[in-house]
């Protein structure tokens, strides 16, 4: 009989941030998912430095991280634990951690991940669809307004040269008259 552990999608996005523009995950949250101590999750990514580029990992700045803890209220408990900044993975990096995380619940979490970052990437492509969309009907809108507003400057305009015309000819006529007047 596995124990196997069940994990929402809604436990893994509570953990995803974006950092320098990245969506990313925090060593000691992937570390707590896999059931290991963030301490061996980062050995295993220092023993296999060359799997992880820059563009899979990096390590937060001070900064950084302080703006990540005022995300969100952490406990005096959990900020003492955090003597430096951690590292945080991005999607790539968290697929190349079940290469070198290989416990069964590393892995089934790994997946679960992976298929987190993907629905979210296709929802924001949805919705990107969707907002294009949005802004060609916007445009059209517009468009039609201007056609509209156009058509009620052509039609005041024939409307002003009717009353002209009707003025004119409602008009008294002054002057010498003639038998044909």
């Amino acid at each position: 009989m596995s124990d196997k552990v069940v994990i929402l999608d809604e436990a893994i996005i509570s953990k995803i941030y974006l950092i320098r523009g990245k969506k990313v995950m925090v060593d000691r949250d992937i570390a707590d998912l896999y059931g290991v101590e963030t301490r061996v999750l980062n050995q295993a990514v220092r023993r296999n430095e060359k799997r992880f580029p820059k563009d899979f990992m990096f390590q937060m700045t001070k900064e950084e991280m302080e703006d990540w803890k005022s995300q969100f209220v952490i406990s005096n408990n959990v900020k003492m634990g955090l003597r430096k900044p951690p590292l945080v993975f991005t999607e790539q990096g968290i697929a190349m951690l079940s290469s070198v995380l290989n416990s069964e619940q590393a892995i089934m979490v790994n997946i679960r991940i992976i298929r987190v970052f993907t629905k979210m990437r296709k929802l924001l492509s949805t919705n990107k669809e969707i907002l294009e969309k949005l802004e060609q009907i916007e445009r059209k809108d517009v468009e039609q307004d201007d056609k509209i507003m156009l058509i009620f400057e052509y039609l005041k305009q024939f409307e002003d040269d009717k009353q002209q015309k009707l003025s004119q000819k409602n008009r008294k006529k002054i002057g010498y008259k003639t038998d044909k007047n």
